[in-house]
């Protein structure tokens, strides 16, 4: 009975003994940064409370605030057990080996209270609080008071608060953390010492992650270590989070290969891979590339994302000022200069702002597949029209110039040449044939002007067995009225012969016709409602109204000047305008405005409704 019994206890014992040798810290709470030094990312801040304690210039209150993981709550313990340390380093650096530090440090410090406001956030507890702040430190010099998540106290809690925070002992100090200021109320944020700490840079973090890595004997690689520094976006908590489940996973290997699967990160390969194949135009190879990052589970503004990242790495690889804004490690920094020689800043900012607008249309899409790939395909062809920006006019100019040298190579004459121009079917707004109307043969009645192709720029697709780049027609309109704009709007000719009034207003109204046609019913009042005056020999002027009408003239105006002079055959006619502000005549409106405009034209009438008493209905 009783071997039984000592069988049993040594039985628990060691099941005991093996609980604890195989209990797991959490690399967040085991290297949790304990002096000042320690402290990662956040030197502007440990130095400006360093300096406070050895020169003996203490806030009443101290606000810490900034994004989760980056030390808030870490740096008002570091502080707390500085500020009471008896033997103070010539550094400010608490010893550690003090009375005041060890019973901290092991948890049972009278003097230091820590209250977690996200669960305590009443009036009550802070009335409990501000009970326990009239009893004076034990020992010490100073009572701390730390309150997490400040701003999730209540309205009244901070009301009741506030006037302590104002007036407080001499030997208490409040330090309050927080990740969302704003919530904050104003009379509290007066009162308090307010520092702001920032996310943690990537490479502070990867160092980091690095000699915690040497300390545990972990094998790692620096650019796993990167991509999870990348992927904890500023917090140094979530970061040795990600670093111990990684471990796990690989078994204490950490690799790139096993960071990107563990996280399901998008590989850089599939970027570089991408970006080659759009720079070379390549449309199959870009969408069966897509289709393999759709397969292997990734979302696609998840993608288009990570696209528009890679295109800024590839810019700001361009330059060497910009290129330590590059947050990635030393192997994958030198792919992104290597590729950023190969696409041109143009394509780059293009391709960018093609990828912002598919990703605020993403989720709005009822296909987002189709909305990525139409974004790819998009980028595909942005070198195409680049080249078509860049066709130089003096290439067109001698396309014309052999098609007026060989015009028998085609079995044409120069008549039927000139007849084939004007049949040629062009896409172009109404206002832009009068531009080129040099070529067409002035009529006595409206010409029907087309623009000849020789104006218009060759468009050259490329062909191939396999893929086929094709312009927009929006790129290729944008070009077309670039290279219109820069000709001249108005007809020039030799011809000045005579004509009379009739025959000039009757081409006035010839021309009012045609906008009536066209539905440009804005304009026409203008050349319907004022017939222009004669100021002197060929030269016009009509009375406008407004500004607004004076804008459609001008509008109008190089196809008005058109139209008259190769109709009547005199290009030194001209037509201006001027605006004739018209006194707008106030009407009466209201009963009583109606009848003092009657009594202005007749007294007696304010005789006769004095003398019965009338009133207005």
């Amino acid at each position: 009975m009783q071997a039984n019994y000592s069988h049993r206890f040594q039985h628990y014992h060691n099941v005991i003994t093996l609980v604890a040798v195989d209990n797991f810290i959490v690399s967040a709470r085991k290297y949790r940064p304990a002096t000042f030094e320690s402290v990662v990312g956040q030197q502007h801040i440990t130095n400006t409370l360093k300096n406070a304690i050895k020169n003996n210039q203490l806030a009443q209150a101290f606000l810490f605030c900034g994004p989760r993981g980056v030390g808030k709550t870490t740096c008002a313990r570091i502080l707390a057990k500085t500020i009471n340390c008896e033997n103070l380093q010539p550094n400010g650096e608490a010893c550690g080996n003090c009375h005041s530090c060890q019973s901290f440090q092991n948890g049972n410090s009278f003097n230091i209270h820590e209250l977690d406001a996200a669960s305590n956030n009443s009036v009550d507890d802070i009335r409990s609080l501000i009970e326990q702040v009239r009893i004076p430190p034990q020992g010490v010099r100073y009572k701390i008071y730390i309150i997490d998540e400040v701003h999730m106290l209540s309205q009244a809690a901070f009301n009741a608060f506030l006037k302590t925070l104002e007036e407080p002992p001499h030997y208490a100090i409040f330090i309050l953390a927080t990740t969302e200021k704003h919530k904050i109320l104003p009379t509290i944020l007066s009162r308090c010492q307010i520092f702001d700490f920032n996310r943690i840079r990537v490479e502070d973090m990867a160092t980091h992650l690095a000699s915690i890595a040497q300390k545990e004997n972990i094998t790692y690689e620096a650019d796993g270590l990167h991509i999870i520094a990348q992927k904890a976006d500023g917090g140094l908590r979530d970061a040795l989070s990600m670093f111990d489940q990684i471990v796990s996973f690989s078994g204490g290997n950490i690799t790139y290969r096993s960071v990107i699967d563990n996280l399901n990160i998008l590989d850089y390969d599939y970027y570089f891979n991408i970006t080659d194949r759009l720079l070379n135009g390549d449309n199959a190879k870009t969408l069966l590339l897509f289709d393999e990052i759709l397969s292997r589970g990734f979302d696609g503004a998840h993608f288009i994302s990570g696209l528009s990242e890679h295109f800024r790495n590839l810019l700001v690889g361009k330059d060497q000022l910009t290129l330590k804004l590059l947050e990635v490690s030393e192997g994958i920094k030198t792919k992104y200069l290597q590729q950023s020689t190969a696409a041109s800043v143009s394509f780059l900012l293009s391709a960018m702002n093609i990828a912002n607008q598919c990703d605020l249309s993403y989720k709005l899409s009822k296909n987002q597949r189709l909305q990525v790939e139409l974004t790819l395909l998009k980028m595909c062809n942005l070198l195409s029209v680049f080249n078509l920006a860049t066709t130089p006019l003096t290439a067109m100019s001698s396309a014309e110039g052999q098609l007026k040298k060989k015009p028998d190579s085609a079995g044409l004459t120069p008549d039927n040449e000139a007849k084939t121009t004007q049949e040629v079917p062009v896409m172009s707004e109404p206002a832009v044939p009068y531009q080129a109307a040099k070529a067409i043969p002035v009529a006595e009645t409206p010409p029907v002007v087309v623009a000849p192709v020789a104006t218009m720029p060759k468009i050259a697709i490329p062909r191939s067995s396999t893929t086929t780049a094709i312009p927009s027609l929006k790129d290729m309109g944008k070009v077309v009225e670039a290279l219109v704009e820069e000709e001249d709007p108005y007809l020039k000719g030799d011809a000045r012969e005579q004509y009379t009034i009739e025959q000039f207003s009757q081409c006035w109204s010839d021309f009012a016709a045609k906008m009536k046609a066209e539905g440009k019913k804005n304009a026409l009042t203008i050349f319907t409602s004022n017939p222009p005056k004669l100021l002197s020999p060929n030269n016009y002027e009509i009375i406008v109204e407004n500004k607004v009408q004076e804008s459609h003239f001008r509008e109008e105006r190089p196809n008005l000047h058109n139209f008259l002079r190769s109709t009547l055959k005199n290009y030194d006619i001209e037509v201006s305008s001027r605006i004739d502000e018209k006194e707008v005549v106030k009407r009466p409106y209201t009963a009583s405005e109606k009848f003092m405009y009657m009594a202005n034209k007749n007294p007696a009438l304010v005789d006769l409704k004095n003398k019965f008493n009338l009133d207005f209905d």
